[in-house]
């Protein structure tokens, strides 16, 4: 999709309304797990990274994030450097490597699987050696229905496919978790912070239910 058509569908999809309690589960998520895998010195990489959920509430060195819709530059922090490119043309971003790179909810959106592979070598030649690319997306093993209900999914994935293309394109994977996060924050499941930090925590005791309805995975490579 062109910048133009990505602005006009997120705007859709994502009400201005919604995004504070958006940012507000992403703070949670942030501090009270992914920052496990960021280390304050870290030069990090957000692909397609939306509206800055994920890059505005990580505390590391340098932050850069891409993404074709223009609009994303508006949401970011000013210590976020942003660019308007391609994610398979990110290579060049930075002269010494990157030592995270991250994406949530992006790799469905790309046309086709020869793409995704471009996606992980040009990741690939990003990374420092030992570098680690976090990605979070909705696995289809779960989501067999849901997962075509947006217009701009193309590309099937489960946590076994994408462990397999990662290893094909020279990562190691060093942990795969099949069921981490409920799909979407628009639907009937409690997504309220608090109730997200309990369930980050292990101290919910009726998440019995939640899991269930969890189809969002995460899948840890290393270069």
């Amino acid at each position: 999709m062109i910048d133009q058509e990505l602005s006009a569908l997120y705007k859709i999809r994502f009400k201005n309304s919604e995004l504070p309690r958006k940012n507000a589960i992403w703070k949670v998520i942030c501090e009270d797990f992914l920052q496990n895998f960021v280390d304050p010195s870290d030069t990090l990489l957000d692909v397609a990274s939306g509206y800055g959920e994920f890059i505005n509430n990580i505390n590391c060195k340098r932050k850069i994030s891409v993404d074709l819709n223009l609009d994303s530059k508006d949401f970011l922090s000013k210590d976020v450097e942003f660019y308007n490119i391609s994610a398979t043309k990110i290579s060049g971003l930075s002269s010494e490597g990157v030592d995270v790179m991250f994406t949530s909810n992006f790799l469905e959106h790309l046309p086709d699987k020869k793409v995704l592979d471009e996606l992980l070598k040009e990741a690939l030649k990003t990374l420092k050696p030992g570098g680690k690319f976090l990605i979070l997306g909705p696995n289809l093993k779960y989501l067999a229905a849901e997962y075509w209900d947006f217009y701009d999914h193309h590309l099937g994935l489960t946590h076994l496919s994408l462990c397999e293309a990662l290893q094909l394109n020279g990562f190691s994977v060093d942990q795969c978790i099949d069921r981490f996060l409920p799909y979407t924050t628009q639907g009937s499941l409690p997504t309220h912070p608090i109730l997200v930090k309990l369930y980050l925590e292990g101290d919910a005791s009726d998440f019995a239910l939640v899991e269930a309805y969890l189809g969002l995975g995460m899948l840890l490579g290393t270069a």
